[in-house]
């Protein structure tokens, strides 16, 4: 059993060197001159790029590639996004280190058990997301607060992007508050980005607020622990009322979904402002919304 184990961690390190070798830095976003050390531009990336884009040391990249150390399922998962292997050389690392692959894509649609939540909250908007972001559904109290014209962009439903890159106009919050929110979505897109190595749609999205956002570049590298969300947010409708209102966070396990849940103050002239809104007649119950990307 020792000996199978070895010999399976000396395959999974050549496996892994090889990839490492045969992978252009321009295919993982990477200059294709020399290394900011000067060093000599070897074939491939070096151990030292390959465990700055996992997030590793070079030395443990090195162990790795020698057999010598056996990866968790997150260091194999961090490993097969930095080198952006298919589906199938995913599939074989993970045997190789003797873990289950996990899912393909991130699942992008709310089932009927959901879409029934939403419409359980007739008077509290709630939207849903995917676990990469994306709105999937929003109900009728939410549409009630017209929050934020859109851009026109293709990911004018992702949460990050809107938060990082064009943020809806009808939302403020503090900086403390803003800075809880921003570290929230990091951290959760960054677990999302480990669970679903393969997910083409996802590492466009990371990359392209890695490369256009300095505040979540920063975060990504250093992604921080959140426990429970909770996050107060001043939402300004176009007639001019502001409405201070609470979020949290609800997880919907069976779809790999996220609620956010926006409730008032009881008795406060926010609640009363907002049952006001939520109570026009013709609003839609529940709207399926939201692409997965630009593509």
């Amino acid at each position: 059993m020792v000996q199978t184990r070895a010999v399976a961690l000396r395959d999974l390190g050549a496996a892994v060197r090889s990839l490492r070798e045969n992978t252009e830095p321009a295919a993982v976003g990477l200059p294709v001159g020399a290394p900011p050390d000067g060093g000599r531009r070897v074939r491939g990336l070096r151990r030292e790029e390959l465990a700055e884009l996992a997030g590793v040391s070079a030395d443990y990249v090195r162990r790795l590639e020698q057999g010598r150390s056996h990866p968790s399922a997150g260091v194999v998962n961090a490993i097969a996004r930095a080198l952006r292997v298919g589906r199938a050389e995913y599939e074989r690392l993970c045997a190789l280190a003797g873990y289950a692959a996990a899912a393909g894509q991130v699942p992008r649609e709310a089932g009927a058990a959901s879409m029934r939540l939403l419409d359980r909250f007739d008077d509290t908007p709630v939207f849903l997301c995917d676990a990469a972001w994306n709105v999937v559904a929003v109900n009728g109290a939410w549409l009630a607060l017209e929050c934020g014209a859109p851009t026109g962009h293709a990911r004018d439903w992702n949460v990050a992007w809107r938060t990082f890159r064009s943020a809806l106009g009808g939302i403020s919050r503090t900086e403390e508050r803003a800075a809880g929110m921003q570290a929230l979505l990091v951290a959760r897109l960054h677990s999302t980005y480990l669970r679903y190595p393969t997910d083409a749609s996802l590492a466009e999205l990371v990359d392209e607020l890695r490369s256009t956002s300095r505040p979540f570049d920063t975060l990504w590298r250093t992604p921080t622990t959140v426990g429970a969300y909770e996050n107060r947010a001043v939402f300004r409708h176009p007639d001019g009322t502001d409405i201070t209102l609470d979020g949290n966070l609800l997880e919907v396990p069976g779809d790999d979904l996220m609620a956010v849940v926006l409730t008032a103050a009881p008795g406060s002239t926010d609640a009363a402002r907002l049952g006001e809104l939520v109570s026009v007649p013709g609003k839609p119950a529940v709207v399926r919304v939201g692409q997965p990307g630009p593509g």
